[in-house]
C-alpha cells in the first residue's frame, strides 16, 4: 500500500504533521514567559541577606560538606554547575537569611540542615 501512495499506517507522516503543534505549543510558552518576565537589577552592595542573583556558601552541619549556589532564574538553573533555581526548596530556605542562618531543607533523601556562611555577589 506504501508503494502505491497509501500512508495511513505511516508513523513518520503522522509525526510530522503534529510537528507544527508542538512548535505552536512551545511558541506560546515562551511568549508566555516574556510577558510575566521581569528584570531584576541586583544591588551591588555587599549582600546581608541571601536573595536572587547571590552566591551563598553553605556548609551541610551533618557532613561538613562546604557547597556553594548562585541563585537564578528556573531557566538558568544547573544543579551540576552549583546554580539553583530561586524557587528550588533548598533557596527558598535561604531567602532572606543572613550569614551564620542556619535553614533546615526537606530533600528527597530526608532533611539537612546547612549554616550560611557567605553570600556575595560574582559579577
Amino acid at each position: 500500500a506504501r508503494a502505491h501512495g497509501d500512508i495511513s499506517e505511516n508513523a513518520e507522516f503522522h509525526a510530522a504533521k503534529e510537528r507544527p503543534g508542538h512548535i505552536a505549543g512551545r511558541i506560546r510558552t515562551v511568549e508566555d514567559r516574556l510577558a510575566r518576565a521581569q528584570v531584576i537589577v541586583p544591588n551591588l552592595e555587599p549582600p546581608d541577606a541571601v536573595r536572587f542573583g547571590v552566591t551563598v556558601v553553605v556548609v551541610d552541619v551533618d557532613t561538613e560538606e562546604q557547597i556553594t549556589y548562585t541563585l537564578v532564574g528556573e531557566d538558568e538553573s544547573d544543579a551540576a554547575a552549583g546554580r539553583i533555581s530561586v524557587t528550588s526548596p533548598v533557596a527558598r530556605a535561604m531567602l532572606g537569611k543572613g550569614v551564620d542562618s542556619t535553614v533546615s531543607v526537606r530533600v528527597p533523601k530526608g532533611m539537612r540542615e546547612f549554616q550560611i556562611l557567605e553570600i556575595r555577589f560574582d559579577l
